[in-house]
This record gives C-alpha cells, structure tokens and sequence, in this order.
C-alpha cells in the first residue's frame, strides 16, 4: 500500500484511527511502520498480524496500541483545534516526506498554507547570549521578509528569538512532547502566537510529555522541514549540533554564525565553520546559498518502497532465522548484505528482521543498515 497521492485522497476516518493506533504500538517507529504497510497493506491488517510477528521474534507477545486510547488522542486533538495528517496527504510537509524515517501521522495545529513556503531552520544555545538571540530574530525577521518561513524547537533563547522574529511572516514550531505539553512552559503564550499565524507539529502522542531522548527525534523534524538550518550559537556538546549533523544527512544545506573563540557558546559554531558549514553574518549570505533550491518546484510525492514478493519465498524456519540472527551484532549492516551472505530470498530475510524489530531486538540506521540490540 502507498500512501495516498497528495492533495487527491485523504484517510478515511477509520484508517487514520488504525494509523495512529500502528504507529503508537511498542516497537513501530516510522520505518517498521512502512515496512508493516508494504508487507500487510493497510494499517488494519497490520495490527492483526503484531502478536504472532513479535512472538516469532522473542516469543514474547506485543498488544496493539487499544483503541479508546487512541480515540481519545483524536478527540483531545478535535477539542484544542488540532488535527492529524498523514503522510501523502495534502496539508502533510512536503520536505519532511523526503526524509529517512518521516512521520507516517503528524499533529498540526495552525496554518497547513506555511507548509508551502520555502523554509529555512535556525536553532541555537538555550541559554544564549543576547546578542545571539538578537541575531537569530534578525535573521528571521529578514528571511520572513523574502518568503521564507521559519522553523525551529520552540525552546529558550534562540530558538524563542527565531520564532519571535518571523511571527508575522510564517514560523513552523516542532515540538518534543504531544501539543498539549509544550516546553518549556513559560512559551506557552509563544506556542498560541505561532499556532494563530504559522503551525505547531509533533510526532508525539497528545498528553506526552519530553523527555531527553525525545528531543533528537524532534530535531529531525526541525532539519527535514527545511532547506538549509542556520546554528547560531552552541557549545560542544549541543543538540543544535545534533540538528546540524542530520541536516547535513539530509543534503541540507548548513549555516554557521561565527563567535568569539572565548565564548563557549559559539565553539560548536567555529567548529561547523571549520568542518565546512556556510559562513553566516547577515540574512544575504543565506538567501543566496539557497536561491537556486527555493525556486526549484516542491518536491514530488515519494511512494513506499516495493515490497518483496512474498508470494514467490519459502517458508522461513528455525534456522532460517538463525542465520539470519547470526549476521546481526552491535556493528550496523546493510540488508543488502545479509540477504547475499545468508543466500535467503529478500522476504524471508524482511520478515525476520520485522520480527526482530518488534520484539525491540533490532535497531534501524540511517540509509536502511541495521544492528542488534545488545541485551
């Protein structure tokens, strides 16, 4: 199953509640998700066949996410004003789409037009200086200004000052936690402001609040929704680096505002000028490294991959998926080379890998490699 072709088709309402319900079961992240579609066809098909995946893969059992509870997600989304686009959807982003893993289902809330401007990330220190976050609201300010939205984490200090600068002109906001748990919560009033004028989105289940490791997947999300990401300033060890590194995965462009060298907060930012990131000093050093991809036509709706034929394989059995297991260890593989060392048809080989990953033994990489988990 593909997903629907933008702007022609939407889910139905008792598809989109079978998509949240896959999406929000243990072990589905985005890319098993698509493989679950490709494999079964359609979200509710896939939901059957969970328990008898995840047993051959651990022999543990694996409970779809319930359905109350996902009802309920959509109507807590119904009641703020929010709602949940699918991926291939008219109104879904359409850089995100090209990303590794994007989103099968996002909450937005806001303005779905912003979606269609050119959009350029700016992230940056939390606890910045104020000339920092002078900067970042000049830049956005001036980007806006040229057509350009503006997406960014909604956190403290650069980020805030991005935000604040194109609220007039269009401003996207990821958020790490469900929409009705924004952080931190002193821009709450700012997340109102951007949901009245631009948009608000997160992967994350309504009532979810963020944790650590929730703030790199947001940062995913902040790197896909644009053309090129702007640091501005970051220490070493920074999750706006996190955000620099996946905009480069992403062949985004990357952009660094240079800092004094005794400041702490610009040593990530001299370091990406180093490793070859874009000198930023004003608005027109970015406006013209990314002229010639802002007037490029969006980008075309991209299918689910082909699945195997899986008419056409054997049946897989015990040793099958010991060899299979074997090939597997902490080190990420290409599952083009386990299929030609193991000699297994394609299928046999992307069966038992779905297995593993949800018994929450595999873990994907980007570029499609994967590894086991170490227990």
């Amino acid at each position: 199953m593909t997903p629907p072709p933008v702007g022609q088709q939407r889910l139905s309402d008792r598809q989109r509640l079978a998509w949240l319900r896959l999406i929000r079961t243990d072990n589905v992240g985005p890319q098993t998700f698509r493989d679950l579609i490709n494999r079964y066809g359609s979200a509710e098909a896939a939901l059957e066949a969970l328990p008898e995946l995840a047993r051959r893969g651990s022999g543990q059992t694996v409970r779809a996410y319930p359905q109350d509870a996902a009802e309920a997600e959509l109507e807590t989304a119904a009641r703020l004003g929010a709602r949940f686009v699918a991926i291939g959807e008219d109104g879904y982003p359409p850089l995100l789409r090209r990303i590794s893993g994007p989103p099968p289902i996002l909450a937005v809330k806001g303005q779905e037009a912003v979606f269609r401007l050119p959009a350029v990330s700016i992230v940056g220190a939390r606890n910045a200086s104020l000339a920092g976050i002078k900067m970042a609201r000049m830049l956005a300010l001036e980007l806006g200004r040229e057509g350009y939205a503006v997406v960014s984490g909604l956190a403290r200090g650069i980020d805030a000052g991005a935000h604040t600068g194109s609220i007039d002109t269009g401003t996207i906001a990821a958020m790490a936690g469900g929409l009705d748990r924004p952080y931190p919560p002193e821009n709450v009033p700012l997340m109102e402001q951007i949901a009245e004028r631009g948009a608000v989105v997160s992967e994350m289940p309504f009532g979810w609040e963020p944790r650590a490791r929730d703030f790199p997947r947001r940062n995913r999300i902040v790197a896909g929704l644009s053309l090129g990401l702007i640091v501005v300033e970051a220490a070493l060890r920074s999750g706006s680096l996190i955000s620099a590194r996946l905009a480069g995965e992403m062949g985004r462009l990357v952009f660094a505002v240079p800092g004094s060298p005794l400041d702490p907060r610009a040593a990530g930012t001299n370091g990406l000028l180093k490793d070859g990131a874009i000198l930023v000093t004003e608005a027109r050093d970015v406006l013209d490294a990314l002229a010639p991809l802002s007037n490029l036509p969006p980008p075309a709706p991209e299918s689910f991959d082909e699945p195997p034929d899986f008419s056409a394989a054997p049946a897989t059995g015990d040793d099958d998926r010991a060899r299979i297991v074997e090939t597997l260890g902490p080190t990420p593989v290409a599952v083009d080379e386990i299929i030609r060392h193991t000699g297994l048809h394609p299928a046999q080989v992307f069966m038992v890998l779905l297995e593993l990953d949800l018994a929450g033994r595999l873990e994907r990489h980007p570029g499609g490699s994967v590894s086991l988990v170490q227990v």
